[in-house]
């Protein structure tokens, strides 16, 4: 009998091939790729594919999705989500694209409330609204690639990705309510945002004037005239009104027209934002 046998494959790994897979991890930082091993091992495409499958089976990694894998620490007690940060993901997967909606207004502190997935717009093609990576949900919008503007690069920890930058998160909330959440939490927001110290109209007017989506401009004026103090943004906002009426939130029933704003609102809005 073998030696080895009965021996996990994580545990029968040689020093060399713990010498090649450091090297990879040293020049990968996060997530592996094909070109990272062919690049580093200095070997082909195929042997570089067949290097990450017998370092998958030996338990040292673990598979996102076709041609890209995580390193699965050592003291990781199951497989299923080895990464601690799953943001680091958003670039190999969804680039050219950014963070953005609810879990951008998370980390600007436009909010308090918890989303059980990552909002990411992606000017990248996909099939459904949802994706699952590391046992980590993503929930995605398509975005045309000259509307990736208004957006700030951060590091987390080694990883380095987009994220929309505090006005254009707010920008993005009014052009769909539901990529925050709906208009009631999107109105709190934005009530947020004006509240704080480095709120800038200025830059909210420029961003929505290049994103071009009229409905920004009367679900942010509507929302300003009833914030005391923000009269001169309402009237920014007054004077960009495009033709035609919108919801004030597409998903919800909006039966009441504000004529002021050319937005239908929802019937009872003005009892539910006292509440608030």
């Amino acid at each position: 009998m073998s030696e080895q046998q009965g021996i996990p494959l994580r545990d029968r790994f040689t020093s060399h091939g713990r010498a090649r897979l450091s090297a990879v991890l040293r020049a990968s930082k996060v997530l592996i790729t094909i070109d990272d091993v062919m690049k580093t091992l200095s070997v082909d495409r195929q042997s570089a594919a067949k290097v990450l499958s017998r370092w998958q089976e030996q338990g040292w990694l673990k598979r996102v999705r076709r041609g890209l894998y995580a390193p699965i620490p050592l003291d990781a007690a199951g497989t299923e989500q080895v990464l601690k940060d799953p943001w680091v993901l958003v670039p190999a997967l969804f680039a050219p694209g950014y963070i953005g909606g609810w879990t951008a207004a998370e980390h600007w502190d436009l909010t308090e409330q918890l989303f059980r997935s990552i909002f990411v717009f992606t000017a990248r093609p996909f099939r459904t609204k949802e994706y699952t990576a590391q046992g980590v949900t993503f929930t995605l919008k398509r975005v045309g690639e000259d509307a990736l503007f208004g957006l700030k690069m951060i590091w987390r920890g080694q990883a380095r990705m987009s994220i929309s930058d505090k006005h254009r998160t707010v920008v993005d909330l009014l052009a769909d309510p539901a990529t925050g959440g709906g208009i009631r939490h999107v109105a709190r927001c934005v009530q947020n945002y004006l509240r704080a110290s480095d709120a800038d109209t200025d830059t909210l007017i420029r961003y929505a004037e290049k994103l071009g989506n009229g409905a920004v401009f009367k679900r942010l004026g509507f929302l300003a005239s009833q914030t005391p103090g923000h009269e001169v943004l309402a009237e920014a906002c007054r004077a960009r009104l495009t033709m035609g009426n919108a919801k004030l939130d597409p998903s919800i029933p909006c039966r009441r027209l504000v004529k002021a704003w050319r937005l239908w609102i929802p019937k009872n809005w003005d009892a539910e934002a006292e509440r608030d």
